[in-house]
């Protein structure tokens, strides 16, 4: 929102939610309508090429934010290098509401425009006649335009709302007030207008020129330079033509200067180029090598965690994971995404973030959690997490923590397969059940004597049961196999706090993953389901209390947190992401994986005087 919001700073529809696609539903229907009883043939094309076009834009927009945090996690070439928040990511959820207003009035143009009925497909002189226009009067109006929205009037009403983000996303260009957007279409409709009304408009020429109101706009707000030197050192002329996205990264840093909308000649003309713009191209498109110390190495989980991951849908990644009935419909979407990581076949970064002087990145398998449990995929991944290892050893990395399956003792034993392979690492390998057990064991009320154990019984597992006897707590399991793996583990002194017992039911129950339905409907009520899993537990009873899985909240001084992790709500890290980052920041100079713990009391201090912060309850 603008410092002191003006007049038609509202979006008409803004109270309607993600049902705002229903003002377009009158005419996708009318367009139908008429297909169905008219044919082809009897219908006006341009009318029914309206919906494919919003479509494409939506496309084209959402491949850009992709690759715009897909680059900005990964690339040396980033302009800014400053921190994305929340705030920024929910002020600009909305951006396709100019697609929705384009929407309407195209539709508008179609039905009381006369000569916009049964436009041909191409006309050459019409393309012609709509790319001189912008470059003469678009241009110029909006240079114009622009210059006065910076005036402290209509800067404090208006325009202050795009420019509270410093940092830009390719949405952030789109990410005006309603009465900002009715100039502006107003001025991308003069060449549109025109060459509809002089015969010479054609269905393609208009779909081009919205295509490339589109490209232009998001590639100067991608924050990572692309454009090679060599396009200029080939045609000089064209830097008057074309800007680049840290020539309008200025704009965004430096306010009072780089105006233009796409072509910087007006900059030139009337002296408002900033003057570090050839520098900072220079610079941006050389980047620089960064340190790394922490790697937190994950896996994506079913087919719809794409979406919800950051280089997905925005909106999505910057909310805990839910699934909800609606995104079904995007299962091709999934399945394709699918296929492409799959088809890529390496690591791949999708998180960067700092902590102090820690330098901290996220990489992904590219795999999915069920790919985890098929024999045959299992020798590949093994390859990919070892790959990772062996780059993330060569580029210096402290600490490299293994998250969710990609530490699973069926696969790799819990990460000591890596090491006995290479003995010589100087990167630690984390798996964080250490401070995931520490969390759990905070977790549990002082004043409880028992409490119940049940799931797959894992390292965590093993270590809260050893740490509870150890505290004069009775642990009670119920399944004999699991019982008799865990008893010899505890020493005698201890043993007997460890019980087995079908009909005990304690308030409190440390569940893992294998928690079955029909185990739940046994608690009896006010049972506090604590999970020392890195996957929830299903909620199958709401009289009972669940607990988050281990995780803690990070300190404020962690930058670029602008996606859930998984389930998980936001600025929280799971406790196996944490300890990587503990182990980097202590300079812990062991490995924790395989069957190896370490002192919990002193992994999980060493968290808290970092600034996280332990989490409870979902």
């Amino acid at each position: 929102m603008a410092l002191n919001p003006g007049f038609l700073t509202e979006w008409p529809w803004e109270r309607l939610g993600n049902f705002k696609y229903v003002v377009l539903a009158p005419w996708v229907l009318h367009g139908f309508y008429e297909l169905s009883t008219k044919g082809w043939q009897g219908v006006d094309t341009a009318y029914l090429f309206v919906l494919p076009m919003l479509l494409s834009r939506m496309i084209h927009n959402q491949i850009w934010i992709s690759l715009s945090r897909f680059q900005n996690a990964r690339s040396k070439h980033r302009i800014v290098d400053k921190s994305i928040e929340f705030e920024q990511v929910d002020r600009e959820r909305n951006w396709d509401d100019q697609i929705v207003f384009h929407g309407i009035l195209m539709y508008l143009g179609c039905m009381y425009i006369p000569s916009g009925k049964g436009l041909p497909l191409w006309r050459s002189d019409g393309v012609i006649i709509i790319s001189l226009l912008h470059v003469t009067a678009v241009e110029f109006l909006y240079y114009w335009f622009h210059r006065a929205l910076h005036h402290h009037f209509l800067y404090s009403r208006y325009h202050s709302h795009h420019h509270s983000s410093i940092v830009t996303e390719p949405i952030t260009s789109v990410i005006h007030p309603f009465a900002e957007h009715i100039v502006y279409y107003a001025l991308f409709a003069i060449p549109m207008i025109t060459s509809v009304i002089t015969g010479t408009g054609s269905i393609m020429a208009l779909m081009i020129y919205v295509t490339y109101i589109d490209l232009m706009n998001n590639m100067g707000h991608c924050n990572f330079e692309l454009v090679p030197k060599w396009l200029f050192e080939v045609f000089p002329p064209l830097k008057y033509l074309m800007y680049t996205p840290s020539f309008h990264s200025l704009h965004h840093t430096q306010f009072r200067t780089n105006y233009s909308l796409f072509m910087p000649f007006y900059d030139y003309v009337y002296n408002t180029m900033d003057k570090s713009s050839d520098e900072l191209y220079e610079k941006s498109l050389k980047g620089k090598e960064e340190t790394l110390d922490v790697v937190h190495l994950t896996h994506f989980t079913n087919l719809q965690s794409i979406l919800y991951s950051r280089i997905g849908f925005a909106s999505l990644a910057s909310k805990p994971y839910r699934s909800k009935w609606y995104m079904v419909t995007m299962w091709p979407v999934s399945v394709v995404s699918m296929v492409l990581t799959w088809l890529y076949g390496d690591t791949f970064t999708v998180e960067r973030n700092t902590l102090e002087k820690i330098k901290m990145r996220t990489w992904a398998i590219p795999r999915y959690t069920f790919q985890y449990g098929l024999e045959w995929e299992k020798e590949a991944i093994n390859d990919l997490i070892e790959k990772a290892i062996l780059e993330a050893d060569k580029r210096g990395v402290k600490a490299l923590s293994l998250g969710l399956l990609n530490q699973a003792k069926e696969l790799n034993g819990r990460g000591e397969l890596y090491l006995r392979k290479y003995p010589n690492l100087k990167v630690k390998i984390v798996d964080g059940s250490s401070l995931a057990a520490a969390l759990v064991m905070k977790a549990i009320p002082q004043e409880i004597h028992q409490v119940f154990l049940t799931g797959n019984l894992s390292k965590v597992a093993c270590s809260i049961a050893i740490a509870l006897c150890q505290r004069g707590i009775q642990v009670i399991m119920n399944k004999k196999q699991e019982f008799h793996i865990l008893k010899p583990q505890l020493p005698e002194s201890i043993s007997a706090f460890l019980t087995l017992s079908k009909t005990s039911t304690p308030e409190v129950w440390i569940v893992g993953d294998g928690f079955e339905d029909k185990e739940q409907k046994k608690a009896r009520k006010g049972t506090k389901i604590i999970p020392y899993s890195q996957f929830p537990p299903k909620t199958v009873r709401k009289d009972c209390i669940y607990y988050s899985t281990p995780a803690m909240k990070i300190p404020d001084s962690l930058q670029n947190m602008h996606s859930c992790e998984n389930w998980l709500p936001r600025r929280v890290m799971s406790a196996w992401r944490v300890a990587g980052i503990v182990h980097a920041l202590e300079n812990f100079d062991m490995h924790e994986c395989g069957d190896k713990i370490l002192d919990m009391e002193k992994i999980y201090s060493a968290s808290v005087k970092h600034g996280f912060v332990p989490i409870s309850r979902t």
